[in-house]
């Protein structure tokens, strides 16, 4: 979620954005002005959730929802992951890399969302995964999130994918608890790899209350 791509593609022709189609975006080269990057980050996203609020096609909310799987994480990571946390393209970052890493090992995220779903019995509710939560669900919760983003309640959609990272970070938690002995390397790494997942909830939620404020940009 933190890695950076390295890109050969060039930067933009032009010297002013300009808001371009959220399909058709390529990554900016590195080594670009940061605040042209900044800014076209902001456009991009902009353009993005406009797309799909403006649209009652499921058929555009579906392909927003595969952007990643179409273009590749990268050139999202690309184009966002270096933006604030609390703002637009951070939160859709957030939005994306969190699926992502769902899709990619929906197994293993199943493992950490059972652990911690009795524990965090609010946040399971919120975040909305079907019973028994299996890898099925995990990827199809993952997917509804997201397509909430563009054809829902953006606050919302925000709020779910917060509750997720709580109830996954429950989990690690509890699993970290019970390998400390057996297995501290693993225990450790889970247990940092928790809190990080607790920072992104404040994050995703922090965007949430900013949307409903009108000042999430």
């Amino acid at each position: 979620m933190n890695e950076q791509a390295g890109s050969s593609s060039p930067g933009p022709r032009h010297h002013k954005p300009k808001p371009f189609a959220p399909i058709d975006f390529e990554p900016f080269a590195g080594g670009a002005d940061p605040a042209r990057v900044s800014e076209a980050a902001h456009l991009a996203a902009q353009a993005l959730v406009r797309r799909g609020r403006d649209s009652d096609d499921p058929k555009v909310t579906k392909r927003l929802v595969k952007l990643a799987d179409e273009q590749g994480l990268e050139a999202i990571a690309e184009m966002w992951a270096e933006s604030p946390a609390r703002s637009l393209p951070g939160a859709l970052w957030r939005l994306y890399a969190l699926r992502a890493a769902t899709i990619q090992d929906p197994e293993r995220i199943s493992v950490y969302f059972k652990a911690g779903k009795d524990t965090a019995q609010v946040s399971h509710v919120v975040a909305g995964a079907a019973e028994p939560p299996g890898a099925d669900e995990m990827k199809s919760m993952a997917d509804a999130i997201l397509s909430g983003a563009f054809d829902g309640d953006f606050d919302v959609a925000l709020e779910r994918s917060a509750a997720f990272c709580r109830v996954v970070a429950l989990g690690q938690a509890t699993i970290a608890d019970n390998a400390e002995h057996s297995n501290e390397n693993h225990a450790s790494k889970l247990t940092r790899n928790s809190h990080l997942l607790v920072k992104t909830a404040e994050d995703l939620e922090h965007a949430a209350n900013a949307w409903r404020l009108g000042e999430l940009d």
